[in-house]
């Protein structure tokens, strides 16, 4: 007799059963427990700049809450990330919950690692569109860049591409401009 390979799905009640002793960060993604590697200091330093210059925009507008890693974002049971950086808008405060943020944020924003690169740029892409999240940056360490991806009809499509040297815009926030040079 053959043994059958059965694969085990994990729901949010699973993950939020992990030991709080854990040093480790994870994701749920479609039931997978996937851990995320600690963020490098470049990657610490880009992520505080960044977050300081959308929360002081956010603030001053009165616009919404910024949150940082690790917070939880659980879009369903099984899909359950923790995104360096994101945002919810006052008109959507209803997900934010004590623990966790309860379906789609305004803005999501993952900062690539060599671990996480292709899935933040894919699958990342794919599940933040399925479930509504209004606008992703993608930003890359190594390229200095940062893509804006707005969501359009058929999922997100890039609305600019920023370079060091460049000025970023975002379709959500009128008015707010950051100099890349100021975030590499």
């Amino acid at each position: 007799m053959t043994g059958l390979k059965t694969k085990i799905k994990f729901t949010y009640e699973d993950y939020k059963s992990l030991p709080e002793s854990e040093t480790k960060r994870y994701e749920l993604l479609e039931g997978e427990l996937i851990m995320v590697p600690s963020p490098n200091e470049y990657h610490q330093r880009i992520s505080g700049k960044l977050e300081f210059i959308l929360r002081a925009f956010i603030e001053n507008k009165n616009l919404g809450k910024v949150y940082d890693a690790p917070f939880d974002v659980a879009f369903s049971e099984e899909d359950v990330v923790q995104p360096d950086i994101l945002f919810v808008s006052k008109e959507n405060y209803r997900i934010i919950t004590e623990e966790e943020i309860r379906g789609a944020p305004d803005l999501i924003i993952e900062i690539l690692s060599p671990a996480t690169a292709e899935r933040d740029r894919t699958y990342k892409r794919t599940l933040y569109a399925r479930y509504g999240v209004r606008e992703y940056w993608i930003v890359d360490p190594e390229k200095k860049t940062i893509e804006v991806l707005s969501i359009g009809k058929t999922g997100f499509e890039t609305f600019g591409i920023y370079r060091k040297t460049d000025t970023l815009k975002s379709p959500i926030f009128p008015g707010l401009t950051i100099k890349l040079s100021e975030v590499f």
